[in-house]
């Protein structure tokens, strides 16, 4: 949150959005909120921010050639699975069916870095993994490489479907944003450019902070911190990983051992 909030809200007016952002989503805990985050951020910052297009330059153009019939084919599929995953997953009862949706919703719905899914990812898979098994399984997402969204993998796992749901997990999350990138190719230059596109996404990525803050309160900080021993392991943990620049893996390790012995 800090590292994202000093590059993504630097300022006064972008500070304003996130914590502005944090306050909405959490006084609007569910997946409304979080769209409702990002639309009002992009809003304050198309009409708030001022930002100037970044020159173009030879070596800066993103020339991978994506033809528009792929484009708009990758957006309807986006769209589609979006709108008929909930219908065929209400119809049929299947827990496959019902991981694809849950987590190609969620896939599609969190906007920023990885920690804004946690929220979203916890109530919707209450019912079918623990509190204690879902923090439990984000320490051990902490502590390897790679991007926070292969804990929908441990997620669909414990369901228990096992390995199929890890797979079915695991490509349903990422799915989304791979259509996406497909289908916003073709205009992605023209956008970057765009003066009020540039204002709107520095809004947007203020309001990111937010709700990484938001995250980062519940569920991390209300369900990993239950007592004051547990504040000293994650105050300890913190200067390790902040001060010390120790690997997180090993400060996960330690965290875990002295909660083996103390909580």
């Amino acid at each position: 949150v800090l590292a994202m909030a000093r590059s993504l809200a630097p300022d006064r007016e972008r500070a304003t959005i996130a914590v502005g952002a944090m306050i909405l989503a959490l006084l609007i805990p569910w997946v409304a909120g979080q769209v409702a985050v990002i639309v009002v951020a992009a809003l304050v910052g198309l009409f708030w921010l001022k930002a100037s297009p970044p020159p173009m330059l030879m070596w800066d153009r993103f020339n991978v050639r994506v033809p528009r019939w792929v484009a708009v084919l990758a957006l309807l599929i986006f769209a589609g699975l979006l709108i008929g995953l909930p219908l065929l997953a209400s119809a049929t009862k299947n827990l496959g069916v019902d991981l694809a949706d849950i987590f190609y919703r969620a896939g599609s719905l969190v906007f920023g870095g990885g920690h804004v899914v946690l929220p979203l990812l916890q109530s919707q898979t209450s019912e079918l993994v623990s509190h204690d098994l879902f923090l439990a399984g984000y320490g051990a997402a902490q502590a390897v490489p790679g991007p926070l969204f292969t804990f929908a993998a441990y997620l669909g796992a414990e369901t228990g479907l096992g390995i199929t749901g890890a797979v079915i997990a695991l490509l349903a999350i990422f799915l989304p944003s791979a259509l996406l990138i497909v289908g916003a190719l073709p205009f992605w230059e023209k956008l970057r450019h765009a003066p009020k596109v540039q204002r709107a996404l520095m809004g947007v990525n203020a309001g990111v902070v937010g709700l990484l803050a938001a995250a980062l309160y519940t569920p991390v900080f209300t369900e990993g911190i239950p007592d004051a021993m547990a504040m000293i392991i994650a105050a300890a943990a913190f200067v390790a990983l902040a001060a010390w620049k120790a690997p997180a893996w090993a400060v996960v390790i330690a965290a875990g051992v002295l909660g083996y012995f103390v909580l």
